[in-house]
């Protein structure tokens, strides 16, 4: 006799007393079978209602268009919070981090279509910092001769969330309008990996990159490193760590929306602070669960604080208009500047933080990503 509580079996044993053990492979692949039909249905309903004309998108988000701080949100974009709205999620810092890495995949899943094309995607595992990593190799189509460059590329999702699956599709843009290879690394994830585990990973990660790519097909001498959100933070921290250190250091630095200052309280902070996908609660509970005690100007934390900026390598970076994390973001590509480095900023007046992941929804986002792609490779050719 067996009962199902919360995807662990229950066994009755011949003495009548009851023992506990997983629930088996095939009841877990199930699931996932009708997790995946679920998010389909979603993604297909979803781009359907998309492609309406804009004034129909605003009213079916029951709302006016949204304007603030001189700003006009992107109709798709406002669709598709009203949308997610309606689903009720329950907000990540309520939830346990494992609840919430499922929630976070499942969302990704149901915004994502089919996979862009590029020459090949393989599983690697590399070494971290205290251990193997799990990676993905993305090759370019390549019309053209080799070797192409290669960019580290680390996840989003507050050191807390995000994983291989919920980027691929980001990568495979990137992979595709950028003409490079994309590495992309499972970092290890807080609370059980808090802080500096991350950072620790990712600057293994970038040595093993620099040191591995002739195997990878890639050109050794163009390195790049880059992320969106949390993944972007520890790009920027890798920048500036190697800058005055002797040995290899990457050839640019691609920082899509990046949190660098846990210190300040910027005002898009207050402006976008809830209804706008991140939330100001959600970015306290990252903080929470990756660094609840690590001094909040440490430049491993908040590069932003550097007391040296100069001699970074080139960087991209871009910040959305309704970002809580805009204003830092901008103020660290003033902060590079000023220190001598050579920044291609752009502000994405009408988008929202997660924009990276949203391309297969937002012809905004798909825009802005193949733009970002084609700067990458800009930089990295010359």
């Amino acid at each position: 006799m067996t009962h199902d509580r919360g995807g662990v079996r229950q066994v009755a044993g011949l003495n009548g007393r009851r023992r506990w053990r997983p629930a088996g492979a095939r009841m877990q692949r199930r699931l996932d079978r009708v997790h995946y039909r679920v998010d389909r249905v979603r993604y297909r309903v979803a781009r359907t209602l998309v492609g309406l004309p804009p004034g129909w998108q605003v009213r079916l988000s029951g709302q006016v268009p949204v304007v603030r701080d001189g700003l006009t949100l992107d109709p798709q974009v406002q669709f598709l919070l009203a949308a997610r709205a309606r689903l009720r999620l329950t907000p990540l810092e309520r939830l346990s981090p494992i609840a919430a890495r499922l929630q976070a995949r499942h969302e990704a899943a149901a915004a994502t279509g089919l996979p862009i094309r590029v020459g090949a995607a393989t599983e690697l595992t590399i070494d971290g910092a205290v251990g193997p990593l799990a990676a993905r190799h993305y090759a370019p189509i390549r019309p053209d001769p080799g070797p192409h460059p290669l960019l580290l590329f680390l996840h989003g999702g507050g050191f807390v969330v995000g994983d291989l699956d919920t980027h691929d599709q980001t990568c495979r843009l990137l992979c595709r309008y950028g003409g490079v290879h994309v590495l992309a690394v499972d970092y290890r994830l807080a609370p059980e990996h808090p802080f500096p585990a991350a950072p620790l990973d990712a600057e293994a990660a970038l040595r093993w990159a620099l040191a591995h790519a002739t195997e990878l097909d890639a050109d050794p001498d163009r390195v790049a490193v880059g992320g969106d959100s949390a993944g972007a933070n520890l790009a920027a921290v890798l920048s500036a760590r190697l800058a005055h250190e002797d040995g290899p250091r990457p050839a640019a630095q691609l920082l899509i929306y990046p949190p660098v200052d846990r210190f300040t309280d910027y005002p898009s902070l207050e402006l976008f602070a809830d209804g706008f996908f991140l939330t100001r609660a959600e970015i306290d509970w990252f903080q929470q669960c990756y660094a609840a005690n690590v001094d909040r100007t440490d430049p491993m934390l908040s590069p932003l604080n550097a007391a040296d900026l100069s001699g970074l390598p080139p960087a991209i970076l871009v910040t959305a208009g309704f970002d809580p994390l805009r204003d830092e973001g901008e103020a660290f590509a003033a902060r590079l500047r000023e220190a001598g480095t050579e920044v291609l900023f752009r502000r994405e007046p009408n988008l929202i933080h997660g924009f990276a992941n949203m391309i297969d929804l937002s012809q905004a986002a798909r825009t802005a990503m193949v733009m970002l792609a084609g700067e990458l490779r800009a930089v990295l050719e010359r």
